[in-house]
């Protein structure tokens, strides 16, 4: 693909790069920087996503719909490229550092290049300090770890093991004065070892998508999300929210869904994810 590179000279450069040690002096750019009053998350983690990994990114991803926000990452397999589809299922801009040049022989890593033209296609872009065909090494990852720590007002980590590399960005984004965000995760998972212990550090826990907009700054409002969520939901999952008029038990509601077990549990399941209901004491209700 073209990428149709333009250079970054620093005048356009976005401030908080400029802030970080050793800033570059130029960047090249496939696509667009978002608009100035845009507020960036950095989102990372594990290569090796779990299913429950997957789920979250979706689940708290989906709910910042409708603000202001530009998620940032690096493109790698598991979160990192989850965290991008996220952004660009839910209409949110989406802004990837690559751990080499931006073309397309030296491009890393080479499954993502399909995404990298879907984030430029839908307003985003792709950016990098390395020369076009300059090809990824290992020490070209930390250099993007700073960039991703660096642009961001915050940063959050959905998994990572106890010796992750995604704790480089944790790290750089705390030397910088951001705030750095944890999904818990199972004590039993090594894929949550490293979330689980910068909770106990200092990271703040985040366990749904007003926890990352509480910390980012804005002020939220519940009657516009809830009526963006049923409006934006599928004919067959606003039947099932007009069953819930009262918190309803699993088994009573699937019956009232009058549909097969299987395909009225993964139902309920992608509307849990989505945030449309939620399972409490044994007892689904409407989220709103």
């Amino acid at each position: 693909m073209d990428f149709n590179l333009k250079i970054l000279e620093k005048k356009d450069i976005p401030a908080s790069l400029l802030e970080i040690p050793q800033p570059p002096k130029k960047f090249y750019i496939a696509g667009n920087l978002p608009p100035e009053d845009t507020v960036y998350l950095a989102v990372v983690g594990s290569r090796k996503n779990t299913t429950y990994g997957k789920d979250v990114v979706k689940k708290l991803i989906s709910g910042l719909k409708g603000y202001p926000i530009a998620i940032v990452s690096g493109l790698a397999v598991g979160i990192d490229a989850l965290s991008h589809e996220a952004a660009l299922d839910a209409g949110i801009i989406a802004v990837a550092f690559p751990g080499s040049g931006i073309s397309e022989e030296a491009f890393f890593p080479p499954t993502s290049l399909k995404l990298a033209e879907k984030i430029i296609n839908s307003g985003g872009c792709i950016i990098s300090e390395f020369e076009p065909d300059f090809k990824a090494a290992y020490y070209t990852f930390p250099m993007r770890n700073r960039l991703v720590a660096g642009i961001s007002k915050a940063a959050l980590i959905i998994e990572a093991q106890e010796k992750s590399g995604t704790l480089i960005t944790a790290r750089m984004a705390l030397d910088y004065n951001k705030d750095v965000l944890a999904v818990p995760g199972p004590i039993n998972s090594e894929y949550s070892k490293g979330t689980n212990r910068l909770i106990r550090q200092g990271a703040v826990p985040i366990t749904c998508s007003d926890d990352i907009l509480e910390v980012l700054g804005f002020k939220i409002d519940k009657e516009s999300k809830q009526q963006t969520l049923f409006d934006d939901a599928r004919p067959e999952e606003k039947s099932v929210l007009k069953l819930l008029t009262e918190p309803t038990e699993r088994d009573e509601l699937i019956r009232k869904m009058n549909m097969p077990t299987n395909i009225a549990n993964s139902l309920l399941s992608i509307m849990e994810i989505k945030g449309l209901i939620k399972e409490e004491l044994g007892e689904i209700r409407a989220s709103f």
